[in-house]
């Protein structure tokens, strides 16, 4: 084989090669694809029944019930044209998860008509600040203002 014909053999099979890999690792990931929707989208039906998706929307005020005995909570996510669709979950709920705020859950629609989460997130807006940071930032303020003034 001429050296040539070697360098295009090897060419081809480092194709070959990369073709396969990219093959394998977006089938690999197809199965771990979750698309976001709001209730109003779930509620027309987008959404098979047992297809693991997330479900965004607004936690809807008074709607959080939390069982005495278990882990369990149920609340209602709504989205701005009053869909709503009762999310189901035996996870924890993160600290910044509020009644009036934005999450996103994941999990699968069941027969019954509730959503049951795996996982639940809570959305906070980009005015968000911990309360050590925001202490610490006012007490600077203070001292700054008073330092002005002398």
């Amino acid at each position: 084989m001429k050296p040539r014909h070697k360098r295009l053999a090897f060419v081809l099979l480092a194709l070959i090669s990369v073709g396969a890999a990219s093959a394998l690792i977006s089938k690999a990931m197809k199965g771990n694809l979750a698309y976001l929707h709001s209730p109003e989208e779930v509620l027309n039906g987008v959404v098979p029944t047992g297809q693991v998706f997330r479900l965004g929307g607004l936690v809807k005020e008074g709607s959080l019930e939390r069982s005495d005995s278990k882990l369990e909570a149920r609340f209602i996510v709504r989205d701005n044209r009053d869909h709503e669709i009762t999310v189901v979950t035996n996870k924890i709920l993160p600290d910044l998860f509020k009644e009036g705020k934005s999450q996103v859950s994941r999990g699968k629609m069941g027969e019954d008509g509730l959503f049951y989460a795996d996982e639940v997130l809570a959305k906070h807006d980009s005015e968000y600040m911990p309360q050590e940071l925001k202490d610490t930032l006012e007490k600077e303020h203070t001292v700054n203002a008073s330092e002005g003034t002398k």
